[in-house]
Protein backbone atom coordinates (compact mmCIF):
# COMPACT_ATOMS: atom_id res chain seq x y z
CA UNK A 1 0.00 0.00 0.00
CA UNK A 2 1.27 3.22 -0.61
CA UNK A 3 1.79 6.65 1.12
CA UNK A 4 -1.92 7.86 -0.34
CA UNK A 5 -5.01 7.04 -2.27
CA UNK A 6 -6.92 9.32 -4.61
CA UNK A 7 -10.35 9.86 -5.10
CA UNK A 8 -12.60 12.87 -7.07
CA UNK A 9 -15.54 13.98 -5.52
CA UNK A 10 -16.09 15.92 -8.99
CA UNK A 11 -13.49 16.68 -12.00
CA UNK A 12 -12.12 19.65 -10.49
CA UNK A 13 -12.49 18.55 -6.41
CA UNK A 14 -9.37 15.84 -6.28
CA UNK A 15 -8.82 14.45 -2.48
CA UNK A 16 -5.59 12.92 -1.41
CA UNK A 17 -6.19 10.61 1.67
CA UNK A 18 -2.40 10.14 3.57
CA UNK A 19 -1.71 8.05 5.95
CA UNK A 20 -1.06 10.27 9.01
CA UNK A 21 2.91 9.19 9.26
CA UNK A 22 3.51 10.65 5.97
CA UNK A 23 1.09 13.55 5.34
CA UNK A 24 3.81 16.05 6.45
CA UNK A 25 5.87 14.54 3.59
CA UNK A 26 3.24 14.45 1.02
CA UNK A 27 2.19 18.05 1.07
CA UNK A 28 5.52 19.16 1.26
CA UNK A 29 6.91 17.27 -1.75
CA UNK A 30 3.85 18.25 -3.60
CA UNK A 31 4.51 21.76 -2.57
CA UNK A 32 7.85 21.84 -3.52
CA UNK A 33 6.54 20.19 -7.12
CA UNK A 34 4.04 23.21 -7.60
CA UNK A 35 7.05 25.73 -7.16
CA UNK A 36 9.03 24.18 -9.22
CA UNK A 37 6.59 25.45 -12.14
CA UNK A 38 5.94 28.46 -10.28
CA UNK A 39 9.05 29.48 -8.61
CA UNK A 40 7.63 33.01 -8.66
CA UNK A 41 4.00 32.06 -7.44
CA UNK A 42 1.87 34.25 -5.25
CA UNK A 43 1.19 32.20 -2.18
CA UNK A 44 -1.58 32.73 0.84
CA UNK A 45 -1.00 30.40 3.72
CA UNK A 46 -2.23 29.78 6.99
CA UNK A 47 -1.09 29.17 10.60
CA UNK A 48 -2.08 26.79 13.48
CA UNK A 49 -1.23 22.71 14.60
CA UNK A 50 -2.48 21.60 11.13
CA UNK A 51 -0.10 23.33 8.57
CA UNK A 52 2.89 23.35 10.76
CA UNK A 53 4.58 19.70 10.37
CA UNK A 54 4.56 20.63 6.69
CA UNK A 55 6.22 23.65 6.63
CA UNK A 56 8.94 22.49 8.79
CA UNK A 57 8.92 19.20 6.48
CA UNK A 58 9.14 21.87 3.03
CA UNK A 59 12.37 23.26 4.79
CA UNK A 60 14.15 20.06 5.59
CA UNK A 61 13.22 18.91 2.09
CA UNK A 62 14.85 22.16 0.89
CA UNK A 63 11.74 24.23 -0.18
CA UNK A 64 12.67 27.45 -1.72
CA UNK A 65 10.25 30.74 -1.38
CA UNK A 66 12.48 32.93 -2.43
CA UNK A 67 11.07 34.15 -5.75
CA UNK A 68 7.36 33.95 -4.24
CA UNK A 69 5.34 36.22 -2.36
CA UNK A 70 3.82 35.47 0.45
CA UNK A 71 0.61 36.59 1.55
CA UNK A 72 -1.01 35.77 5.26
CA UNK A 73 -4.33 34.44 5.39
CA UNK A 74 -5.88 36.24 8.80
CA UNK A 75 -4.47 38.02 11.66
CA UNK A 76 -6.03 37.76 15.49
CA UNK A 77 -6.60 40.98 17.27
CA UNK A 78 -3.64 40.51 19.41
CA UNK A 79 -0.96 43.02 20.20
CA UNK A 80 2.30 43.10 18.10
CA UNK A 81 4.36 40.74 19.85
CA UNK A 82 2.16 38.23 20.89
CA UNK A 83 3.35 34.48 20.37
CA UNK A 84 -0.48 33.22 19.09
CA UNK A 85 -0.82 35.79 16.36
CA UNK A 86 -0.58 34.60 12.74
CA UNK A 87 2.57 36.71 11.64
CA UNK A 88 4.27 34.98 15.18
CA UNK A 89 3.46 31.68 13.88
CA UNK A 90 4.26 31.61 10.34
CA UNK A 91 7.61 33.15 11.58
CA UNK A 92 8.13 30.38 13.99
CA UNK A 93 6.98 27.64 11.66
CA UNK A 94 8.33 28.70 8.40
CA UNK A 95 9.75 32.11 7.16
CA UNK A 96 12.56 31.89 10.02
CA UNK A 97 13.59 28.70 9.14
CA UNK A 98 13.77 29.37 5.65
CA UNK A 99 17.99 30.03 3.87
CA UNK A 100 16.40 32.94 1.94
CA UNK A 101 13.41 35.07 2.79
CA UNK A 102 10.43 35.13 0.41
CA UNK A 103 10.64 38.23 -2.29
CA UNK A 104 7.79 39.40 -0.37
CA UNK A 105 6.03 38.56 2.72
CA UNK A 106 2.26 40.74 3.14
CA UNK A 107 0.57 40.92 6.88
CA UNK A 108 -1.75 42.50 8.30
CA UNK A 109 -1.65 45.29 10.61
CA UNK A 110 -4.46 44.95 13.53
CA UNK A 111 -3.38 48.75 14.58
CA UNK A 112 -4.45 50.80 11.99
CA UNK A 113 -6.61 53.62 12.85
CA UNK A 114 -8.76 52.41 9.96
CA UNK A 115 -9.65 48.72 9.87
CA UNK A 116 -11.79 48.72 7.22
CA UNK A 117 -9.01 50.78 4.93
CA UNK A 118 -6.52 48.30 5.96
CA UNK A 119 -8.77 45.02 4.69
CA UNK A 120 -9.17 46.99 1.54
CA UNK A 121 -5.80 47.05 0.76
CA UNK A 122 -4.70 43.76 2.05
CA UNK A 123 -7.41 42.93 -0.40
CA UNK A 124 -6.50 44.85 -3.60
CA UNK A 125 -2.74 43.31 -2.55
CA UNK A 126 -3.95 40.28 -3.20
CA UNK A 127 -6.29 40.85 -6.22
CA UNK A 128 -3.57 42.86 -8.34
CA UNK A 129 -3.03 40.53 -10.18
CA UNK A 130 -3.97 37.51 -7.97
CA UNK A 131 -3.04 34.30 -5.85
CA UNK A 132 -1.57 31.60 -7.85
CA UNK A 133 -1.91 29.22 -4.90
CA UNK A 134 -4.03 29.72 -1.41
CA UNK A 135 -3.52 26.99 1.15
CA UNK A 136 -6.25 26.73 3.61
CA UNK A 137 -6.63 24.80 7.10
CA UNK A 138 -10.95 23.97 8.12
CA UNK A 139 -11.89 24.59 11.37
CA UNK A 140 -14.11 22.40 13.60
CA UNK A 141 -16.77 24.71 12.71
CA UNK A 142 -16.31 24.62 8.70
CA UNK A 143 -14.41 28.18 8.76
CA UNK A 144 -11.60 29.09 6.57
CA UNK A 145 -9.93 31.85 7.38
CA UNK A 146 -11.64 33.59 9.95
CA UNK A 147 -14.91 33.27 8.06
CA UNK A 148 -16.98 31.98 10.48
CA UNK A 149 -20.25 30.24 9.98
CA UNK A 150 -22.43 32.88 8.31
CA UNK A 151 -20.38 33.80 6.13
CA UNK A 152 -21.62 34.46 2.19
CA UNK A 153 -19.65 33.40 -0.77
CA UNK A 154 -19.16 36.78 -1.66
CA UNK A 155 -18.10 38.00 1.88
CA UNK A 156 -15.31 39.94 1.27
CA UNK A 157 -11.58 40.75 3.39
CA UNK A 158 -13.30 42.46 6.59
CA UNK A 159 -12.99 42.43 10.18
CA UNK A 160 -14.68 39.31 12.41
CA UNK A 161 -15.84 38.81 15.65
CA UNK A 162 -14.67 35.26 16.54
CA UNK A 163 -16.87 31.95 16.74
CA UNK A 164 -16.55 30.38 20.21
CA UNK A 165 -15.00 27.11 18.30
CA UNK A 166 -12.01 29.56 17.44
CA UNK A 167 -11.77 30.84 20.39
CA UNK A 168 -11.10 28.55 22.20
CA UNK A 169 -8.60 26.72 19.56
CA UNK A 170 -6.73 29.62 19.88
CA UNK A 171 -6.63 28.96 23.26
CA UNK A 172 -3.88 26.54 22.31
CA UNK A 173 -1.51 28.96 20.36
CA UNK A 174 0.33 30.76 23.28
CA UNK A 175 -0.17 32.31 26.31
CA UNK A 176 -1.96 34.96 27.37
CA UNK A 177 -5.84 35.90 26.72
CA UNK A 178 -7.14 34.35 23.45
CA UNK A 179 -8.49 36.65 20.60
CA UNK A 180 -12.24 37.69 20.52
CA UNK A 181 -11.60 39.50 16.37
CA UNK A 182 -9.59 39.00 13.91
CA UNK A 183 -9.23 40.41 10.17
CA UNK A 184 -9.16 37.86 7.19
CA UNK A 185 -9.20 36.96 3.65
CA UNK A 186 -12.88 37.08 2.46
CA UNK A 187 -14.53 34.22 0.91
CA UNK A 188 -14.77 35.96 -2.16
CA UNK A 189 -10.94 36.56 -2.61
CA UNK A 190 -10.42 32.84 -1.08
CA UNK A 191 -12.28 31.70 -4.64
CA UNK A 192 -10.55 33.88 -6.64
CA UNK A 193 -6.95 31.76 -6.08
CA UNK A 194 -6.19 30.04 -9.30
CA UNK A 195 -5.82 26.67 -7.29
CA UNK A 196 -6.64 25.85 -3.48
CA UNK A 197 -5.51 23.35 -1.22
CA UNK A 198 -7.47 22.21 1.79
CA UNK A 199 -5.45 20.59 4.47
CA UNK A 200 -7.23 18.59 7.36
CA UNK A 201 -5.84 16.21 9.98
CA UNK A 202 -7.16 14.05 12.93
CA UNK A 203 -9.97 12.60 13.74
CA UNK A 204 -11.73 15.75 15.14
CA UNK A 205 -11.94 16.77 11.38
CA UNK A 206 -13.89 14.37 10.34
CA UNK A 207 -17.34 15.46 10.78
CA UNK A 208 -16.59 18.53 9.51
CA UNK A 209 -14.62 17.81 6.57
CA UNK A 210 -16.90 15.47 5.29
CA UNK A 211 -19.96 18.25 5.47
CA UNK A 212 -18.07 20.57 3.61
CA UNK A 213 -16.83 18.35 0.87
CA UNK A 214 -20.03 15.59 0.35
CA UNK A 215 -23.01 18.11 2.00
CA UNK A 216 -24.92 20.90 0.47
CA UNK A 217 -23.07 24.41 -0.08
CA UNK A 218 -24.17 26.72 3.39
CA UNK A 219 -23.09 29.93 4.65
CA UNK A 220 -23.65 27.59 7.66
CA UNK A 221 -20.47 26.07 6.93
CA UNK A 222 -18.14 27.97 5.06
CA UNK A 223 -15.48 25.32 3.82
CA UNK A 224 -18.72 24.17 1.46
CA UNK A 225 -17.82 26.76 -1.22
CA UNK A 226 -15.27 24.86 -1.98
CA UNK A 227 -17.18 22.72 -3.98
CA UNK A 228 -17.64 25.71 -6.60
CA UNK A 229 -13.78 26.47 -7.02
CA UNK A 230 -13.03 24.54 -10.47
CA UNK A 231 -9.51 23.92 -9.18
CA UNK A 232 -9.40 22.27 -5.41
CA UNK A 233 -7.20 19.61 -3.93
CA UNK A 234 -7.90 18.36 -0.52
CA UNK A 235 -4.74 17.19 1.65
CA UNK A 236 -6.06 14.47 4.83
CA UNK A 237 -5.02 12.17 6.55
CA UNK A 238 -6.52 8.60 7.30
CA UNK A 239 -8.48 10.06 10.23
CA UNK A 240 -9.73 12.58 8.77
CA UNK A 241 -10.92 10.93 5.82
CA UNK A 242 -12.35 8.35 7.90
CA UNK A 243 -16.32 9.40 6.94
CA UNK A 244 -16.00 10.26 3.44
Amino acid sequence: MGPCSTWSQEADLEVEVIRSEDWPDVVGTSWIDFLDFAPSARLCLPTGSTPRPMYRRFVELGGDLSESSIFLLDEFGLPPGSEARCDAMIRRDLLDRLPEAPSAVETWNTEAPDLRAECARFAASVQRPGLDLTMLGIGRNGHLGLNEPGSLQDSPSRWVDLDEVTVEAAGAYGEGPSPTWGLTLGIREILGSDQIWLLATGSHKAEILRAALLGDVTPTVPASYLQRHRRVTVFTDEPAASLL
